[in-house]
């Protein structure tokens, strides 16, 4: 029998832990404190970055706890689960007395807490309560969607009401936290946040994720058919533009160009323009120039591509390219990297900066070597993400945002009007009450009583 009692008292206890409002504001504060740390410690950054600043001890430790990733990780997930749970235990344990009161059909009213009220309004009439019946009644009915008409020891009373049903205004705000709730775990879960780099022409059917590094495989290829650049005077980037294809199964299905702001979306998955790069160029035109006659021979070659120099100067080969150059502390720029090899001498070293083709002359050989010009190849940055939790986001604010203007713009309001007989005369009283703005639920009274009195 004690077992029976624990096992039944057991699910009490939990459906009590879950209806408590303390518990509302513990799993709230967690997940205040989450976001702020979350917002101290940058989220999905590289391994690297967080060895440098916390040290691989404290890396370890903060990595077992998914601190670098946290609203992917399952003690977040768990957190806005209970969360959800606590919300609709909550709501199904006050609902049955909304219940009682939404969906009855006659409600109770109780006139001596009218004739209480210190704000009805009373005036007489010469009509007789039968005649003032005839008139009261259809003024009433077209303010309040529900009255009914009681007899009294010496007249009646019309009894009114409206917005009964704004009292559920509340559980809709519940509702839409619930599904705000569900759709971050559906994105949490079964989204995916990752970025790409393609150059012009390439083709990639995978990303690699944010948080973890792995690659995510898309189910269709997304091919970089161009990309431009424009600039301002001042030679910052104004915009740059991709152009991307949709292939599947190496059929063409979507072109489309992207820029900054205005994403691609394709079965679910939205493509952003990120960032953007330079490439090693392929083509290079450099220009020669024996320093003794002063004669220039210019040639288009190849990063790789070794070539013989007239005036049996030896050979030369483009090794390398950077986009940036540190010189004595000073940053040339885009510069490209060359070995100069004479026919009788040691391989020498050549430092091509785009910004400055003299640069070379520095080093005072025979020939001064620059860069006439080369083929500009860029890549495009794409950060790619799919939450499929999106349009229950979306549904969870729309339902919040009438939700609110139900809990905070309508009321429940309940109106009385008394007629009794008094002598030869008939005294009225007219008395009601609201959830809310009872301000506004006097003033209506006054203009009531003012149109019956009439």
């Amino acid at each position: 029998m004690n077992k029976e009692t624990g096992s039944a008292g057991f699910p009490g206890r939990l459906w009590k832990l879950f209806a408590s409002v303390r518990l509302t504001v513990i799993v709230l504060l967690s997940l205040a404190v989450t976001s702020i740390v979350g917002t101290i410690i940058p989220q999905n950054q590289r391994p690297e970055a967080y060895l440098n600043e916390y040290g691989e001890f404290f890396y370890r430790i903060l990595s077992a706890f998914d601190i670098f990733d946290m609203y992917h990780s399952w003690w977040f997930q768990f957190l806005l689960l209970i969360l959800s749970v606590n919300v609709i235990v909550c709501s199904i344990k006050r609902f049955s007395a909304l219940w009682k009161i939404v969906f009855v059909k006659n409600p109770f009213f109780d006139i001596s807490k009218f004739r209480d009220f210190s704000d009805k309004e009373e005036f007489v009439d010469t009509r007789s309560p039968e005649d003032l019946k005839r008139i009261y009644v259809p003024i009433v009915s077209r303010s309040f969607g529900y009255r009914r008409i009681e007899e009294t020891d010496n007249g009646f009373c019309v009894f009114a009401e409206k917005g009964r049903w704004t009292g559920i205004g509340v559980y809709i705000v519940h509702l839409s936290v619930i599904l705000l709730l569900i759709g971050g775990l559906i994105g949490s879960v079964f989204g995916f946040k990752g970025f790409v780099n393609i150059p012009e022409g390439k083709t990639i059917n995978s990303i690699r994720l944010s948080n973890t590094g792995k690659a995510q495989d898309l189910n269709f290829d997304i091919r970089c058919d161009d990309f431009s650049i424009k600039f301002y005077d001042s030679g910052a980037p104004s915009e740059y533009r991709s152009t991307l294809t949709i292939l599947e199964q190496g059929k063409s299905v979507l072109t489309r160009d992207i820029i900054v702001n205005d994403p691609l979306r394709y079965k679910g998955i939205n493509i952003f323009q990120s960032n953007y790069g330079e490439l090693p160029p392929k083509d290079i035109t450099l220009n020669f120039k024996n320093r003794i006659t002063g004669m220039s021979n210019k040639q288009k070659v190849s990063l790789g591509q070794q070539i013989n120099l007239s005036e049996d100067m030896g050979q030369f080969v483009v090794k390398g390219y950077r986009n940036s150059y540190d010189f004595g502390g000073h940053n040339l720029g885009k510069t490209f990297m060359g070995i100069l090899t004479p026919d009788n001498g040691s391989p020498v070293h050549v430092i091509m900066p785009v910004r400055f083709p003299v640069f070379d002359r520095m080093r005072k050989g025979k020939l001064a070597i620059s860069v006439e010009d080369y083929d500009r190849r860029y890549y495009t940055g794409l950060q790619v993400t799919r939450d499929p939790g999106v349009l229950v986001v979306y549904s969870g604010f729309v339902i919040m945002i009438i939700g609110c203007f139900i809990t905070f713009f309508m009321s429940h309001q309940r109106l009385c009007v008394e007629i009794s007989k008094s002598g030869k005369n008939s005294r009225i009283m007219v008395a009601g009450t609201a959830n809310k703005n009872k301000l506004g639920m006097q003033s209506r009274i006054k203009k009531i009583a003012k149109n019956l009195s009439k």
